[in-house]
């Protein structure tokens, strides 16, 4: 394998969502955490399960499967946090989101990534930056800032930094 096919190899950590599987560039991510107790926030958007405190620093806890319109989350021995840094203009936002399992940290060729599906010209999952099939797995790529509007994330930043003082 030469330079060239090296530099378009990138690695995605990929958990699951319900029986979906989904990839997260891991410059995205800060770490992964296990289940912890986690306090709610009174008139918190529905997907927001609430906060926790990580490091002294507040963390906003978000449900990913009411945010991809799924039934809450169950708590199982394998549901994790995933700790993810977004960033939109000259802020960032860290928050954790709850998924049902964390699958593997894949090393995936950018060249076998398909593009995002699309449904019609009226609708088109934006969130979802493309597809990669591996073995016999679909695993949607997310573009993660794109799950959430910038008012979302403004409400995010919002949080963690009232929260934090």
């Amino acid at each position: 394998m030469g330079i060239a096919e090296i530099s378009t190899i990138k690695s995605y950590l990929t958990f699951k969502i319900g029986d979906e599987e989904y990839g997260a560039h891991v410059n995205k991510v800060q770490s992964i955490l296990g289940l912890q107790e986690i306090t709610k926030v009174p008139k918190s958007p529905d997907y927001m399960k609430g906060v926790i405190n990580l490091r002294e620093m507040v963390l906003p806890i978000i449900d990913t499967r009411v945010k991809f319109d799924m039934t809450p989350t169950e708590f199982t021995d394998n549901t994790s946090i995933i700790v993810i840094e977004l960033g939109v203009n000259d802020k960032t936002v860290n928050i954790g989101a709850l998924v049902d399992s964390v699958v593997a940290v894949r090393e995936i060729d950018e060249k076998i990534i398909q593009p995002s599906p699309r449904i019609g010209n009226n609708y088109k999952f934006e969130f979802i930056s493309g597809v990669v099939k591996l073995e016999e797995n679909f695993i949607m790529i997310l573009d993660l800032v794109k799950l959430f509007t910038s008012d979302e994330f403004n409400k995010l930043k919002k949080i963690q930094t009232e929260k934090s003082e």
